[in-house]
């Protein structure tokens, strides 16, 4: 009984202890909270854990609204980063989100605010630690490349510009695993990517701090981040072997999932549809080939999923076209294949008989049929005037829209090689008179010239409708033609080589395809991108957008020089470069594609 009553009597003291004195922190605070750094809150550095160079002024309880921000300039001519929070975006933070910070300095931002109805302007001192990502450890002389901006028109003063490099090669614990029972696939393209957003004065605002999502030790959380797309509510969306994620500006993760089970290995691209859906490129995850081998293909299957990642089509596109057109694919560059880069090997290309051995391995190699790298789709676009789908199919140099019944509806191709029954698709080049222009083992006439004349595309990437111009039946399509296998051969000096973002203008009805613009012909080589790259039209700047991602690549195969990608906007109308920015110090990294990013569709 005296043991009873002393623990009632020992409970009921710690009781009165705990009620009526303040505790250290780890224990129940009271009616306190973190110590406000200004008029409200705290500030969480970080808050999410992949965008370092952001913050949140909390709220500190008070209800906030009409909020705005400047991050001021840290020199004369930097830009001030300034933007409008809608009261929903300042709910969902808990206070008020801060976005683009300089790394390794002391940041001054004010932010205007109610709270509780009561006006409030305050300046804030807020530091950023230096930029981190992991990398080789040689062959590196930056975290990121340095940006030297050359030019930037008045009107793209506050441009941002998100770029995505990857590495040229593995890091020491990635790539160390491949897809068995069945074989092949491209799970081993495993490759650390850099992410990052600069101003138009080439400074860092923004990155991704990539090793919190990615983990080269789990196969389902591994493989190259790829094809970052900005949403229709500003947020970042993009995937990543057998993962598509999207997160918004401040690193808070929307979702992160993995592939439906019957696909493989995303890269290259995603894209949110004006549905609402989701389009990728994907392989299949195990598909019985006419010879009863199953296998798993590589980069040639397009999936569509709603927005809770229910699948809703997809095609298949071994089934659509011809897995073993090799037209193309025996003149291609094996120095530089997409970003697998090889320089022992720079001029060199594949034999007839290399392909059709027997012996071939499956997976990602250069060769024809379901489970090789027969197509190398690096785009798919889709076009709601028909809802079809537009392809950019690298390895068989050719620009392919195909309809939701999985029917071709047109080709923009050279002729060479392809099967009679692909033959009524593809498309008639013309003149702007509308008189057809004849084409001979793949050369058309004035090709050559500096200006004007039309040409196919070559080892293209990004094909892309452009909205603003097209209507039904009449199609204008962007795409960054790189170059490789042009006229389709290798030029007896590879410094002949160059590449273009170039404008088509199809009539689906009649089957023509009229060039209408191009640039970068007359940059030569130093220009040249011989794989990746974007270019795509914006209305609201009326310029062409274009990232020559891998410019001096083929300098540097020759051991003549070092990549240096360049970013431009051009002018549509007069074809002025307005915009001019050339990364430095590469070292071990490689460029993949560039977008520019609408800071207010983020926050507004």
């Amino acid at each position: 009984m005296s043991k009873i009553l002393s623990t009632i009597l020992l409970t009921s003291s710690i009781m009165i202890v705990t009620s009526n004195t303040a505790l250290a922190i780890g224990g129940p605070s009271g009616t306190n909270s973190y110590k406000a750094a200004g008029q409200i809150g705290a500030i969480y550095m970080n808050p999410y854990k992949v965008a370092p160079l952001t913050a949140i002024i909390s709220n500190g309880g008070y209800s906030l609204t009409d909020v705005e921000v400047v991050v001021n300039a840290k020199t004369k001519n930097g830009v001030d980063i300034k933007y409008k929070v809608s009261n929903n975006e300042a709910r969902q933070h808990g206070g008020i989100p801060i976005w683009g910070l300089y790394p390794d300095y002391i940041n001054e931002v004010i932010v205007k605010y109610k709270r509780n109805g009561k006006a409030i302007k305050e300046t804030y001192k807020i530091y950023a630690p230096p930029v981190y990502a992991k990398g080789p450890g040689v062959d590196q002389k930056n975290v990121f490349p340095k940006a030297k901006v050359i030019k930037t028109d008045k009107k793209f003063r506050d441009s941002l510009y998100l770029i995505n490099h990857l590495m040229r090669a593995p890091l020491s614990n990635a790539a160390q695993a491949v897809w068995n029972n069945p074989v092949g696939g491209a799970m081993e393209w495993d490759l650390e990517a850099y992410v990052w957003i600069i101003d138009s004065n080439g400074d860092i605002r923004w990155y991704l701090k990539t090793d919190e999502i990615r983990d080269p030790d789990n196969i389902y959380k591994k493989g190259n981040m790829m094809g970052f797309f900005q949403t229709k509510d500003g947020a970042l969306l993009w995937g990543m072997g057998q993962r598509y994620m999207k997160y918004d500006l401040m690193g808070r993760e929307i979702f992160n999932r993995r592939l439906p089970l019957d696909y493989i290995d995303f890269s290259h691209h995603i894209e949110e549809t004006s549905k609402g859906n989701y389009l990728l490129r994907v392989a299949s995850a195990d598909y019985k080939r006419s010879d009863g081998k199953n296998v798993r293909t590589v980069r040639d299957v397009i999936v569509e999923l709603d927005p809770n990642g229910k699948v809703v089509d997809e095609w298949k596109t071994f089934e659509i076209l011809d897995p073993y057109r090799s037209t193309n694919i025996l003149v291609l560059d094996q120095g530089a294949v997409c970003l697998n880069v090889d320089a022992s090997k720079a001029g060199t290309t594949a034999s007839k008989e290399e392909l059709e051995d027997p012996n071939m391995p499956w997976g990602d190699v250069t060769g024809v049929g379901a489970g090789r790298n027969w197509a190398h789709i690096n785009s798919v676009n889709y076009d709601p005037n028909d809802d079809s789908i537009i392809l950019s199919v690298r390895h068989q140099s050719a620009v392919i829209k195909i309809g939701r019944d999985k029917k071709i509806k047109w080709i923009l191709s050279a002729f060479d090689g392809w099967e009679d029954k692909f033959k009524p698709y593809l498309l008639q080049p013309i003149d702007k008179n509308g008189k057809k222009i004849f084409c001979e083992n793949s050369k058309c006439p004035g090709y050559e010239n500096e200006e004007g004349g039309f040409d196919f595309t070559w080892t293209q990437h990004t094909a892309y409708l452009i909205p603003s111009m097209s209507k039904k039946g009449i199609s204008y399509v962007s795409v960054f033609d790189n170059g490789d296998t042009r006229g389709m051969h290798q030029p007896a000096f590879s410094t002949q080589k160059y590449s273009r973002a170039v404008v088509y203008k199809i009539d689906e009805n009649k089957r023509t395809v009229e060039q209408v613009w191009e640039y970068g012909k007359q940059r030569g080589f130093d220009w040249y991108s011989p794989i990746t790259s974007v270019s795509q039209y914006f209305p609201n700047t009326q310029s062409m957008f274009i990232y020559s991602a891998t410019a001096g690549l083929g300098k540097f195969l020759l051991n003549q020089g070092e990549t240096m990608p360049i970013l431009n906007e051009i002018d549509y109308k007069s074809g002025k470069e307005l915009v001019e920015i050339r990364f430095e110090g590469m070292g071990a990294s490689i460029g993949y594609r560039a977008l520019p990013i609408n800071l207010n569709k983020a926050f507004e």
